[in-house]
């Protein structure tokens, strides 16, 4: 299938590792230019030097100018944005009980804040141009809270509200607006929450995955290629008619449609 993502544009969020990096590299695989950015300057610029067409751009998405300056560097790369990818780090584990109002705030401040502006700087030209496409990366949490991720599962939420009443307002100009939501994909943050689990338990790490293994239907973690491979579809052209959705990438592990 063609996507039709030769020569178009997209700015990858948070795309030095993990999903990020997976989805820039099913971006470029398909024809498009990517901008592969993170706070980690010297491995988005490496990632990009594998990929034809793409630069590598050092952002940090939570300092103040943060989103203003990336989406400055990637519309001075390659002109105005044709696809454009949100994501950031997960915040803390944590219980519902044990939370705070500062951790709230953190939270909306890293999960919301920085997609709010970038989407408000770079969708204006996608709709001049008839044809745009906003994913966000999210988390199953969306879908089904996640036990001791509340932070997550609290500020993943807000932007899903956000992107969806968004999707409603730009259909019509050929924006689509998507989330794509991850079960347990083999990630360093999947690994990190596994020895978080382990810690917390009292067990050892492999047991808490083979728990998490044997709670998925497909018996087995994601690969990162697998979700970026959804993605590129949801960027492409033939998903033009998908809007105002949250698609779960999971191994069927949330039990619900």
């Amino acid at each position: 299938m063609d996507l039709g993502l030769t020569g178009r544009s997209a700015l990858v969020c948070a795309s030095t590792g993990g999903l990020g990096e997976a989805v820039a590299r099913a971006l470029a695989a398909e024809g498009a230019r990517v901008a592969v950015s993170g706070r980690r300057g010297s491995r988005a610029r490496a990632i990009a030097a594998q990929l034809p067409g793409a630069i590598g751009l050092e952002a940090d998405l939570t300092t103040e100018d943060g989103p203003d300056r990336l989406a400055d560097a990637a519309t001075a790369g390659f002109g105005p944005i044709d696809v454009l990818v949100l994501n950031g780090p997960g915040p803390k584990p944590g219980s519902a009980t044990g939370t705070t109002v500062a951790d709230v705030d953190s939270a909306v401040a890293s999960l919301v804040h920085p997609h709010v502006r970038l989407v408000a700087r770079l969708l204006p030209a996608m709709r001049e141009r008839g044809w745009g496409r906003i994913l966000a990366i999210g988390s199953s949490g969306v879908a089904a809270p996640i036990p001791n991720l509340v932070l997550s599962n609290l500020g993943r939420a807000a932007l899903a509200g956000y992107l969806k009443t968004l999707a409603g307002e730009v259909a019509a100009d050929g924006v689509t607006v998507n989330l794509l939501l991850p079960g347990r994909i083999a990630t360093d943050r999947v690994a990190a929450l596994d020895a978080a689990n382990a810690e917390r338990s009292g067990r050892d790490v492999e047991a808490v995955r083979r728990a998490a293994r044997a709670a998925i239907p497909a018996g087995r973690y994601g690969d990162p290629a697998e979700f970026g491979a959804a993605a590129a579809f949801l960027c492409g052209a033939p998903a033009s008619y998908v809007t105002g959705t949250a698609l779960r990438c999971d191994g069927g592990l949330v039990p619900a449609l």
